[in-house]
């Protein structure tokens, strides 16, 4: 979840860029993609699908293509909304006009609370990867160090996250470009290691292990996987051609499901399902099947390179997100405030506060805590995608009539059909122990922060009431 902050980061980079060689600032649509698809990229891919490819077996590819039409549909609706009403805040923004004050305020801190989770998980993920060399040193330790670095990296103010973030994007994307042509060099039968037989794993078998019910229960992770994608809509309005905002969101969503598709399948291609482990990287487990010198130790390292870089990038957007919330008077204003370096340390703080409560709870839990952890955080972003829909469902009769480029197609019906997929993939969860109780949590969530609402603008309403009687 590299969301609004981060992508922010990314476009002035790359308008800056477009302006260094004489062209116009805004962005060409391919570059808006491809920022897309490397801030999205995340941990919850790299460990999270071994969750999903044990839950449903290898009909988790289906999944895959029913997450992304959702997605789409998301991007689509947050697209339109931003090109006819460019304003900051923006779902949240949205939600606030459309239903008032109490959603965007829901809507706001759900967002916050879900990069929270995602910052444990990512952290927990990192540690994982980490155990891969060091099987012996407790889980805790690494995740400590890999959130205490994450910090001090915030703590020192870093400016320029847009490079850093692009660097680490390149990474991940072409980590998975170099496992998908490997995994086609061996289907062609152009490489052939002979320690490996890969025709016990043919894929033609047991494709639905599990059945429906299997695939119904793993689709949260799944739709985790493109968890960010609507910050891509914030960005349309930062193209060249606004005209080019479908065919951002169609060429970063057609690849982002080819990679995730072609990757999962060659994993599946080179070993067996019923051999991978949740607590490990199904691409770990796939090269480590091959005599090939250091190639695990070597996919490792680079997995925990990008998965790192996701974490920096979430701590730094909910800080800034944070921030928001409080200049919009949804949180206190102190929070706001920064130093001398620009970075806001009551806002990194409180975000911290939070991260350690939640890795409290991880630790208590430790047979299912990345579990609770990502199902949690998933079930919190995909929540505010219905929150997306269902607010262009409402505004669209008022922005109907203003001049745009982009319009959503086939509205209603694909606003209420992404609402009706995202509810299937939530009550999804209820089908297993662990990811139900991972919904619970953001269900508890989700009505403290209504109630805090209510008794914070009650509260400020009476008292106001009170001092205009005196």
């Amino acid at each position: 979840m590299d969301n609004e902050n981060v992508i922010k980061q990314h476009i002035k980079q790359k308008k800056s860029e477009n302006r260094s060689q004489g062209k116009s600032s805004g962005l060409y649509w391919w570059q808006l993609s491809l920022i897309g698809i490397g801030s999205i990229i995340g941990a919850g891919f790299f460990l999270g699908t071994s969750l999903s490819i044990k839950t449903a077996g290898p009909a988790i590819l289906i999944n895959y293509l029913f997450a992304g039409i959702t997605a789409f549909f998301v991007f689509s609706a947050l697209a339109e909304m931003t090109v006819r009403d460019p304003c900051p805040g923006s779902f949240r923004t949205y939600a606030k006009k459309a239903f008032g004050n109490s959603l965007g305020f829901v809507s706001g801190w759900m967002y916050w609370l879900a990069g929270v989770l995602i910052i444990s998980s990512e952290s927990v993920a990192l540690a994982t990867f980490t155990k891969f060399w060091f099987p012996h040193v407790p889980l805790w330790i690494f995740t400590l160090a890999y959130v205490g670095l994450a910090f001090g990296i915030n703590f020192l103010g870093v400016k320029n996250f847009g490079t850093i973030e692009s660097l680490f994007a390149i990474i991940k994307l072409s980590t998975l470009i170099i496992f998908i042509v490997f995994g086609a060099l061996l289907l062609t039968g152009i490489i052939s290691p002979h320690a490996v037989s890969l025709n016990e794993h043919n894929l033609s078998h047991h494709f639905f292990p599990s059945g429906i019910k299997g695939m119904w229960a793993a689709l949260i992770f799944v739709f985790f996987s493109f968890g960010g994608i609507e910050v891509i809509g914030i960005a349309a309005t930062e193209l060249k051609k606004k005209e080019d905002v479908p065919k951002a969101g169609i060429g970063m969503l057609i690849a982002l499901v080819a990679v995730y598709i072609l990757s999962i399948f060659f994993v599946l291609y080179m070993v067996s399902w019923t051999k991978i482990d949740a607590s490990e990287s199904p691409f770990v487990t796939a090269m480590a099947s091959f005599n090939i010198p250091y190639i695990d130790s070597i996919f490792n390292l680079i997995i925990i390179s990008a998965a790192f870089s996701t974490m920096v990038g979430a701590l730094f957007s909910v800080t800034n997100i944070l921030i928001s919330l409080a200049e919009d008077g949804a949180a206190p204003q102190a929070i706001a405030q920064k130093n001398s370096r620009g970075t806001a340390l009551k806002a990194l703080l409180l975000t911290g506060l939070a991260v350690t409560v939640s890795l409290i709870f991880s630790f208590l839990l430790p047979g299912k805590l990345y579990e609770y952890i990502t199902t949690a955080a998933g079930v919190m972003l995909i929540l505010n995608w219905t929150i997306i829909l269902s607010s262009q469902i409402k505004l669209r009769s008022q922005y109907y009539q203003k001049q745009a480029s982009f319009k959503m197609a086939g509205y209603p019906v694909t606003s209420i059909v992404g609402i009706a997929f995202i509810l299937v993939a939530v009550s999804g969860c209820f089908l297993h122990p662990t990811q139900r109780m991972g919904v619970l949590i953001s269900i508890v969530l989700i009505l403290i922060l209504s109630t805090a609402y209510w008794f914070i603008y009650k509260s400020s309403y009476y008292f106001l009431r009170k001092n205009e009687l005196k």
